[in-house]
């Protein structure tokens, strides 16, 4: 066994790391994100660095976030691209992405491998923050792109959909199998573009308010929503909307729940 593969086999697990180990992947990667030397570029959890170091051939400086003091140690003991990196050793989930771009003058452009554990949680997390990136490419297990990238009527359309389609264009780029990583996933993995939207398509008066109106509907999803979202809205107001009060949460379009948050708002302001 050659020192890279010890390395991939003796680093802690406890994170849910799959480290990506097939080159050409790794170009495919780099080809779809185009990083450019002037750009803030961001990675979250570079890991080992095999995406880092092709990354930073492109770039002056490259901004990494890992929370592993271990791998924190390697990338900043590389001989080759440490001087190049600004590292945070902390949980991505406490970084003030604001605050990181107003330090790097200009708006971010994230990307990483995710861990399965954490990328549905930190989506949302950075959405917080959408004002400040530019663009967001990343490597997820395949079903959560499948929720990122549904319509109405299936079963992968959910709340993330809802959340994710407000704020962003999602592209899919390229699906790469279990055995591009080490250690080898059970799962299917897929590589994901989300771009902000310059406009809000079906914008609402309270984005946490569609977050909980979508969060009681799809809590409950076999219900009808006359059921699931009864205590919120009359049948009545469900139909002047356009939706049947039959349907179920996953029938109704992204834009029928703005449309719902917006009237929620109104009545809140009554109260």
């Amino acid at each position: 066994m050659n020192n890279t593969m010890q390395q991939y086999r003796i680093v802690r697990k406890r994170f849910g790391q799959n480290f990506l180990i097939d080159q050409y992947v790794i170009d495919r990667i780099v080809s779809f994100i185009q990083p450019l030397h002037n750009q803030a570029m961001v990675e979250i959890g570079p890991g080992l660095g095999s995406l880092t170091k092709s990354i930073i051939k492109y770039i002056d400086r490259l901004t990494v976030i890992e929370i592993d003091r271990d791998l924190v140690r390697q990338l900043s003991e590389h001989p080759f691209i440490s001087h190049k990196l600004n590292i945070y050793q902390q949980d991505v989930m406490t970084i003030n992405f604001s605050k990181l771009s107003h330090e790097l003058g200009q708006i971010l452009r994230i990307f990483g491998n995710l861990p399965y554990n954490i990328s549905t949680h930190l989506i949302l997390h950075l959405f917080t923050y959408i004002n400040v990136i530019r663009d967001l490419h990343f490597m997820l297990q395949k079903e959560v792109v499948n929720r990122l990238s549904a319509v109405p009527n299936g079963k992968e359309y959910g709340r993330l959909t809802i959340i994710t389609q407000y704020y962003c264009k999602v592209v899919r780029l390229l699906e790469v199998p279990p055995q591009a990583f080490c250690p080898v996933p059970k799962v299917n993995s897929t590589l994901v573009r989300l771009v902000p939207r310059t406009n809000i398509l079906h914008p609402v008066k309270n984005i946490n308010m569609l977050s909980y109106i979508t969060y009681v509907a799809f809590n409950q999803r076999r219900k009808t929503v006359r059921n699931s979202l009864g205590h919120l809205f009359k049948p009545q107001q469900l139909v002047e909307i356009g939706i049947d009060p039959k349907q179920r949460a996953e029938n109704i379009s992204i834009e029928n729940y703005c449309k719902l948050t917006n009237l929620f708002y109104t009545k809140s302001l009554k109260t």
